[in-house]
């Protein structure tokens, strides 16, 4: 299987992993806090990798950690808190469809600080996706009018952590392998996430709380799956791809993420589905393959970013 291949089969399984890890939180969230839960996430997550990617962070050199620390603060230690916070006051779905702002907040931090260059066609692909984004909040808007959407504000910001951590990658870490880059990710973000739990009264409440025993299996699925080993997938596909084409999975995450809603109770309507159509097409758009030789070099110059 050729880079092309993988890229969209890694962003096809992202899509399913990540677009289940809102109905996750949602869950989890019914036992614990907001703080617990994400502190717990980034616990669990970090274990995970130590395990099998502990000997890999060897190949990291003192120049590399300064970058890997910026990445793992913007996407490990506070995407996992500002999510859980957001879905308190935001259904699963809702939330999943605010975080495909990514590629945008990705193509602007790119453009802006990180020297990126892509193309017309990339930027319409983009904006296409955004306007299909919209059509999700305005219905979402319509028929869940009594949903807090100053939420979103958590939301926005991870997306744009989440743009200076693919743009950082692509840029400056592009010579560690995944699990490197995904280990020493989540090692910056273990030991506060540790004192984060100790202060946030889990221990005191873990052994009486019922509801505590019966979600942590919600956790446990959430660190494991949807937050360990989907950044290693995801910063495989970084490597593999362009950064604008590895935010693109966004785009696809509210697909699953909605219909995971609306088995759980969460309404979903036709112009939702209409605006998933045009959310695909964007995707489609950013990423449709070159066919002479002078777009397969402009297609080089943009993955060589």
């Amino acid at each position: 299987m050729g880079d092309y291949q993988k890229k969209w089969f890694y962003l096809i399984l992202l899509s399913l992993i990540w677009g289940s890890s809102f109905i996750l939180i949602k869950k989890s969230l019914v036992g614990f806090s907001p703080i617990q839960l994400g502190g717990l996430r980034i616990i669990f997550a970090s274990l995970t990798l130590f395990v099998f990617g502990f000997r890999s962070m060897s190949k990291i050199q003192r120049a590399d950690w300064k970058w890997l620390f910026i990445a793992g603060l913007t996407s490990s230690f506070f995407p996992p808190f500002l999510f859980a916070i957001a879905q308190t006051e935001l259904d699963s779905g809702i939330t999943s469809i605010f975080n495909s702002t990514v590629p945008l907040m990705t193509t602007l931090v790119g453009i802006a600080l990180f020297g990126a260059i892509i193309t017309g066609r990339q930027v319409l692909g983009v904006f296409i996706g955004l306007f299909g984004t919209a059509v999700l909040i305005l219905t979402g808007m319509e028929f869940t009018p009594d949903q807090n959407y100053w939420y979103a504000v958590f939301i926005f910001l991870s997306a744009l952590g989440y743009a200076f951590n693919i743009n950082i990658i692509k840029r400056y870490l592009a010579h560690l392998g995944p699990l490197t880059i995904t280990t020493a990710s989540f090692g910056v973000a273990f030991i506060p996430a540790v004192i984060i739990v100790i202060f946030s009264g889990f221990f005191g409440e873990i052994l009486h709380n019922v509801e505590m025993h019966n979600t942590i299996w919600y956790v446990l699925a959430l660190a494991v799956l949807g937050t360990a080993w989907a950044n290693i997938l995801f910063n495989r596909l970084i490597h593999i791809s362009s950064p604008v084409f590895a935010a693109s999975v966004t785009y696809t995450i509210p697909l699953v993420a909605v219909l995971w809603g609306f088995w759980d109770g969460e309404s979903i309507t036709l112009y939702q589905l209409l605006g998933g159509g045009i959310i695909l097409f964007g995707v489609w758009l950013v990423n449709k393959k070159k066919r002479n030789k002078a777009r397969t070099v402009t297609k080089e110059r943009s993955d060589s970013l």
